[in-house]
């Protein structure tokens, strides 16, 4: 029997005491969920992975630029017993980098696994993207994981973990944003390198990369229910994803059920990456 019944659509968690992450300390970067004018708006993969983590029985920092996101989902966090406090930072920026991390390890009495989760698309083919465009969703999508691993890897012990959202278009094009294709294939390097670094500590870092997932940030680059109808006919399952499928692949490699894979890449894509 589930020690939750929630209403979201978020799967049933098992608890603190015996949850795959009971009594882990999870700082989640861009765990906020993007707002959105529409009451039925699905959840994002930050608030999504949050709520997941700490329904497997993890206390949870939900880091975010957008204060009130941040805080909506530490609210659905605590609304179900759970433990979670709000931060927040600009993942880009160095000293709030540092310090997001800093007060998760102070306020969470230390750290067993970081997600970094924050990212933004912006431009139109190679024409249509700006220099200025070019710079921000690179400082926020690679730089900003760079800049939290950094802080974070020292902090993390034997059985650590930091799990990166990247996305399909790091191995594919189809986000029609360069900067966004770039910044999501360099966060793989990025990855291979700070897992090669913290192995020979037992911690581990690996990327999880999402497809067609049905986000507001995913509705917002459609052009409706239509266009979503199509690229779903597309995905080999027939179908998007959700947040809260990438969540339970991230909940998993934070986990010590995944304490042998580390500098990897994990799809949650239905099946669109087998696709030439």
């Amino acid at each position: 029997m589930s020690d939750f019944s929630p209403s979201d659509g978020a799967p049933a968690g098992r608890g603190a005491d015996r949850g795959l992450l009971a009594g882990r300390r999870i700082l989640v970067v861009g765990a906020g969920t993007r707002r959105s004018d529409d009451p039925d708006a699905p959840v994002g993969n930050g608030r999504a992975i949050a709520v997941v983590a700490a329904r497997e029985g993890a206390e949870v920092a939900c880091a975010d630029v957008d204060e009130v996101a941040a805080a909506g989902t530490a609210k659905r966090i605590t609304d179900t017993g759970g433990g979670a406090h709000v931060l927040v930072g600009d993942v880009g920026d160095p000293g709030d980098a540092a310090r997001m991390v800093a007060d998760a390890a102070l306020r969470l009495g230390g750290l067993d696994g970081v997600v970094v989760n924050a990212g933004i698309g912006t431009g139109y083919g190679l024409a249509g993207t700006s220099v200025a465009d070019w710079d921000r969703v690179l400082a926020v999508n690679l730089r900003g994981p760079f800049l939290v691993a950094r802080e974070a890897l020292p902090l993390l012990g034997e059985g650590g973990s930091v799990v990166f959202t990247g996305s399909l278009a790091g191995a594919k094009p189809g986000s029609r944003s360069p900067s966004y294709d770039a910044s999501k294939a360099g966060l793989e390097g990025l990855a291979r390198h700070a897992a090669a670094e913290g192995a020979p500590r037992g911690v581990r870092v690996n990327v999880v990369a999402p497809g067609l997932i049905d986000t507001v940030m995913g509705r917002s680059a459609s052009a409706g229910n239509a266009d979503r109808e199509r690229s779903a006919r597309l995905i080999p399952l027939g179908r998007q994803g959700t947040a809260w499928e990438v969540a339970e692949a991230v909940v998993f490699l934070l986990s010590s059920r995944a304490s042998y894979i580390t500098g990897q890449v994990i799809g949650v894509d239905g099946g669109l990456s087998t696709l030439r």
